[in-house]
C-alpha cells in the first residue's frame, strides 16, 4: 500500500470518523471502500452508456415486435 496525503473539509472529516465508528474500521479503510465503490459505479455507469450507444446505432428492425404482441396485455 501507498501513503497519500488528501485535503478534506471538517465536516466531511468528522462524518467520515462517524462513520468509521460506528463500522468498526479505521479511516483509511472507510475512504478506500468508498473510493472502490465510486470507481465500480463509474465503470458501471460507463458499461451501461456503451451498451445505450451501442443500441441506438442498431437500425429499429422491429425484431422484438412478435414479443411485444405476445407479452402486451389483453384489452378488454
Amino acid at each position: 500500500m501507498h501513503t497519500v496525503q488528501i485535503v478534506l473539509d471538517k465536516e466531511l472529516l468528522r462524518a467520515a470518523d462517524r462513520v468509521a465508528r460506528r463500522n468498526k474500521v479505521n479511516r483509511s479503510a472507510l475512504i478506500r471502500d468508498a473510493l472502490r465503490e465510486h470507481l465500480k459505479r463509474l465503470r458501471i455507469r460507463e458499461m451501461e452508456e456503451r451498451e445505450c450507444r451501442a443500441y441506438e446505432a442498431i437500425p429499429d428492425n422491429d425484431e422484438f415486435a412478435a414479443l411485444q404482441r405476445i407479452t402486451a396485455w389483453p384489452e378488454d
